[in-house]
């Protein structure tokens, strides 16, 4: 079966793509540094400390002893990272030697000494209509990435569709649909995959999509990134008036509106953006797990599926891998069953994905037990998975008709030598030998018959 795997990059992996020209503008603003500082796994956030005061470069040597033997592989990833985001230069002389990124590290000084304020503050509350509540702001971000997602996937089942350009979508679902001739799009292998990620994981799929599209739109990656990294130091639930945002920002909030990280609102004279908690954690780290969202998924150890749920977007999500039964205002009833998993697993959707979707989507009364889902559901979607990848296909070439008894066994040694050999039969001197060596055993069979 194919296995196929989208990675949604983080923000930081982004970053990193970036010329040194654009990082080096990105530094120059001291919340953006704080922003790349959290995102470093903690051993590269403990060097950068060490070396924030330090004018010269440390040998990699003197670095490798700062840790212990059994920590190397971790050091190693550190070093990586931080070489990655241009915030160490390497230079290789007579030895290896690492130098902090001198704009980064004055920068990053200030911050901590001064400390910083935000190019816009929250606007007063007098003159702010009434703002939702943390609560309400919530479930729009939710409600407006599910519309999002459900336009992306179907668009017929769209109540409110987004103001994204069809060309914009066409981008977004670049790789999960696919559309042959006449027939509707459908969702391919990578879309599957898509649609049980996560909520975090899926956002940074459709960033890096928008990011690596903007200079399309004639947006600078490094500006837009700039202010997607600034939204993340805003204020969950305050007010922000948009005559503070540059003409290009104006029109990026509009898009970020439909994603469901800011919500618009509009007054007598003013108008503001609140940021969604979508926004605000924008610049933390995939690998940073936020606070567990509630789940909606009962699973029973007879294969019965219950979701507490009354969005469409769950419903077309639970299709992928169960049969849906019937479907009441807020409760959707299914069955996890061989047929619906064998046409999931064909779609590309793996058997340790479907699990991991459901324990992470476990309702609360059954969340805090171990496990959340049923081991003898999971050992049976894993061994239903199992049964498709009995036979493995291999490339591989058929040779017989050997001239004589000699060379059959010189091709099978040669074969076998080069870990290429699959299959023989001495009695009727047939071979099978991998794809990968096909050309070199024409060469010595070639070789033998002269």
């Amino acid at each position: 079966m194919p296995q196929v795997k989208i990675i949604a990059k983080n923000f930081m992996d982004m970053v990193a793509s970036l010329t040194a020209r654009d990082l080096n503008k990105l530094y120059e603003n001291p919340f953006i540094c704080e922003a790349i500082l959290r995102s470093l796994p903690p051993l590269a956030k403990k060097y950068v400390f060490q070396m924030l005061y330090v004018d010269g470069a440390i040998p990699a040597k003197t670095m490798e002893e700062w840790v212990l033997p059994d920590g190397f592989t971790k050091h190693k990833v550190a070093i990586d990272r931080l070489v990655q985001l241009r915030l160490f230069s390497e230079e290789k002389k007579k030895e290896t030697t690492y130098r902090l990124n001198s704009t980064f590290q004055s920068n990053l000084q200030k911050h901590l000494i001064n400390g910083g304020a935000l190019p816009r503050e929250p606007m007063p509350s007098g003159i702010t209509a009434r703002l939702p509540t943390l609560e309400d702001l919530e479930a729009y971000a939710i409600g407006q990435w599910e519309c999002f997602l459900l336009q992306l996937i179907s668009s017929a089942q769209v109540e409110r569709p987004t103001n994204f350009s069809s060309s914009m979508m066409k981008v977004f679902q670049r790789g999960l649909l696919i559309q042959r001739d006449k027939e509707a799009p459908r969702l391919t292998e990578s879309g599957f995959q898509f649609l049980l990620m996560d909520t975090n994981a899926q956002l940074w799929y459709i960033v890096r999509e928008y990011i690596s599209n903007s200079q399309e739109r004639g947006i600078n990656q490094a500006d837009l990134i700039s202010f997607l990294l600034e939204l993340s130091f805003h204020v969950t639930g305050e007010a922000y008036n948009l005559n503070t945002l540059s003409e290009i920002q104006r029109s990026m909030i509009k898009d970020f509106a439909d994603l469901g990280l800011v919500k618009l609102q509009q007054g007598r004279k003013e108008s503001w953006f609140i940021p969604t908690k979508l926004a605000t954690n924008l610049s933390m780290s995939l690998t940073d797990s936020s606070a567990r969202k509630e789940g909606f998924v009962v699973v029973e150890t007879n294969f019965r599926m219950y979701a507490y749920s009354t969005s469409k977007l769950h419903c077309e999500i639970l299709r992928l891998f169960s049969k849906i039964e019937y479907q009441l205002p807020n409760l959707i009833v299914g069955a996890i069953t061989k047929e619906s998993l064998y046409n999931a697993f064909e779609n590309g959707i793996t058997a340790e994905q479907i699990i991991s979707f459901l324990q992470q989507n476990a309702h609360p009364r059954v969340a805090d037990r171990i496990p959340s889902v049923p081991e003898n559901v999971c050992d049976q979607i894993r061994l239903w998975e199992s049964d498709l990848n009995r036979v493995e296909m291999t490339p591989a070439h058929y040779y017989d008709e050997f001239p004589s008894r000699d060379v059959f066994e010189a091709a099978c040694d040669y074969a076998r030598d080069r870990s290429g050999l699959l299959w023989e039969d001495s009695k009727k001197m047939r071979l099978v030998v991998n794809a990968e060596i096909h050309m070199h055993m024409r060469e010595f069979l070639r070789g033998q018959n002269k």
